[in-house]
C-alpha cells in the first residue's frame, strides 16, 4: 500500500478518448495462479466462434438531435454540421469534444435522466442514440475511424485473433452497446440494457449455428464482463451449455472499483488538461452503468474507502447511499438503493467455465481523503494498492471467493504482472495468453492447471 498526494499526468491518447465516461474497476484479495502446462497449438482445429464484448466507452455511439433538443449555447446549436445520414453523427468518440466550448455540448448529449415514474433511465430530451454495426467488430476496433492511430481500442486483439485464423463475420463477431446504460435488480425495468442482452443472445445463437453448432467463446473487457455474466445468469442452463463454451474476461470489475467513487465525488478527467472536472462529473454521475461500477459491499465490506474531513465522516461500500447524499447527488440515491444494490448483492454463477485475465502490480486507487474544502476540491490524499491501475485486485479476483463452494463452477485466473486495465488489450504477454486459452478451447483440451 502506498500513500501519496494526488498528481495529474497527461493521459495517453487512448485514455483521452475515455475521459468522459467512468473508469472501470476490478478488485481482489488473493488470486489463483494459472500455470501454463504446455502451449496449445490450434492448427487445423475447428474453431469455436468468438464474440468480443467491449467495456464502457469501448465502441462508437451515434446520436441524432430532434426538435425537442434544447441546446445550452450557440455552439451546441450549430455543432456538429451534419450532412446526410439522416442526421446521425458520431457522438462517441469525436476529438472536437476536447475543445472547451464543445465539451459542454458533448456532456449534455451524453447525459441520462432517471425517470422515477417509469423506474428507468432515458436519454436527454431531443437526443436519440444508436449503436451501429451490431455483430461486427468495426465500431469497437477504433473509437474514431479517422484517427486510428490515436483511438485504437480492440483492434489489436481482433487482429491477433484474425492472425490465428479467425475471420470477421464468420467466426469473429462484435457486440457493441450503449455503455451509459446498465441493468437493475429483480423487479425493475432496464429497457435498453435488457434489449442489449436479447440482441447478444441472438448473436450467440446465430454465431453457433453458422459454425456447425459449436458453442461460442464470450470474450469481454471490463464492464462487458458484467453484461456477459448477466446474460448467462438470466439464461436457462441448457441454453448456456449448448451455446457458450467459455466466458473469458479481461479486467472485469466484478466488485466495482474505488476509483469510481473519485469519479462521482469530484470528477475524473484521467489527467487530461484544460477539462472542467465538475462539468465532466455531472455527466458521469448520470450514467446508469457508473452506479453499477461503484464498490460492492460483497467485495469491499466495511473497509473505509473515502474520508471527508468536511463532513467528519468516513464511507465504505456499505454506506454508499450516505456517500451519494454527501457529494450532492441526492438523485442517485434511490436508483442505487432500489436498482443497483440488489443487482450486486451476489455474484451469480455463470454455469459455464470462466477464465479471468487480470493485470496486477499497477498502482490502483484504494482510498481517498478529502479535506475541509469538501468534495468539489478533489482529494487531498490518495492511497494506492494493488490492481490494474483502474480496478482493485479484490474486485478482479472476486469470482474465486464467490464461487469457491460450487465444485461444478470452473474458474481460472491468469495474473499478468504490470499489465494495466486497458493495456491488457494490447500487451504481448496478455495476447499470448489469450491465444493459448482460445487454442486450448478449440482443441477441447485443458492446457492450464489452477493453484491457489
Amino acid at each position: 500500500m502506498e500513500r501519496r498526494r494526488p498528481t495529474l499526468a497527461l493521459a495517453p491518447a487512448a485514455a483521452v478518448a475515455m475521459m468522459a465516461v467512468l473508469s472501470l474497476s476490478c478488485c481482489g484479495v488473493s488470486a489463483a495462479r494459472v500455470v501454463p502446462v504446455s502451449a496449445a497449438g490450434g492448427g487445423g482445429a475447428e474453431r469455436h466462434p468468438v464474440i468480443l464484448i467491449p467495456g464502457a466507452g469501448g465502441n462508437q455511439l451515434e446520436a441524432r438531435l430532434t426538435e425537442d433538443y434544447g441546446p445550452s449555447s450557440l455552439a451546441c446549436r450549430v455543432w456538429p454540421i451534419v450532412r446526410g445520414r439522416g442526421g446521425w453523427f458520431r457522438l462517441w468518440f469525436d476529438p472536437s469534444v476536447l475543445l472547451a466550448p464543445l465539451t459542454r455540448c458533448f456532456a449534455e448529449r451524453m447525459t441520462l435522466f432517471y425517470d422515477a415514474d417509469a423506474d428507468d433511465y432515458r436519454n436527454a430530451p431531443g437526443v436519440e442514440t444508436r449503436v451501429s454495426d451490431f455483430g461486427s467488430t468495426s465500431t469497437l476496433r477504433y473509437l474514431d475511424p479517422n484517427l486510428k492511430l490515436l483511438t485504437g481500442y480492440m483492434n489489436t486483439l481482433a487482429s491477433t485473433l484474425e492472425k490465428a485464423g479467425y475471420e470477421e463475420g464468420h467466426d469473429l463477431f462484435g457486440a457493441p452497446y450503449d455503455f451509459r446504460y446498465g441493468l437493475a435488480g429483480p423487479g425493475h425495468p432496464s429497457q435498453v440494457g435488457t434489449a442489449y442482452l436479447q440482441r447478444l443472445r441472438l448473436l450467440v445463437e446465430s454465431a453457433c449455428a453458422a459454425n456447425g453448432g459449436r458453442p461460442a467463446i464470450l470474450m469481454a473487457h471490463s464492464l462487458g464482463g458484467l453484461f456477459a455474466l448477466q446474460l448467462l445468469a438470466r439464461s436457462p442452463l441448457p441454453w448456456r451449455a449448448a451455446n457458450v463454451a467459455r466466458l473469458v474476461t479481461l479486467s472485469a470489475p466484478w466488485g466495482g472499483s474505488v476509483q469510481e467513487m473519485l469519479t462521482f465525488a469530484s470528477g475524473n478527467t484521467l489527467g487530461v488538461p484544460f477539462v472542467d472536472a465538475s462539468l465532466i462529473r455531472d455527466e458521469q454521475r448520470t450514467s446508469e452503468s457508473n452506479l453499477w461500477l461503484l464498490p460492492t459491499p460483497k467485495v469491499f465490506g466495511n473497509t473505509t474507502l473515502v474520508v471527508s474531513r468536511h463532513h467528519n465522516r468516513s464511507y465504505s461500500a456499505k454506506n454508499m447511499t450516505q456517500f451519494l447524499r454527501d457529494i450532492g447527488f441526492e438523485e442517485g440515491v434511490e436508483p442505487y438503493r432500489a436498482r443497483i444494490r440488489p443487482l450486486v448483492e451476489a455474484l451469480p454463477e455463470p454455469g459455464v467455465p470462466v477464465t479471468c485475465l487480470v493485470g496486477t502490480g499497477v498502482d490502483t486507487v484504494e482510498s481517498l481523503v478529502y479535506g475541509d474544502g469538501g468534495f468539489d476540491e478533489g482529494p487531498e490524499e490518495v492511497v494506492y494498492g494493488d490492481g490494474d491501475g483502474t480496478v482493485n485486485l479484490a474486485s478482479l479476483v472476486a469470482p474465486i471467493k464467490a464461487w469457491s463452494d460450487s465444485p461444478a463452477q470452473v474458474v481460472e485466473v491468469v495474473e499478468l504482472p504490470k499489465v494495466s486495465h486497458s493495456g491488457i488489450l494490447n500487451d504481448k504477454s496478455a495476447l499470448e495468453q489469450i491465444i493459448r486459452i482460445v487454442d486450448s478451447i478449440n482443441l477441447n483440451a485443458t492446457s492450464y492447471q489452477t493453484s491457489y
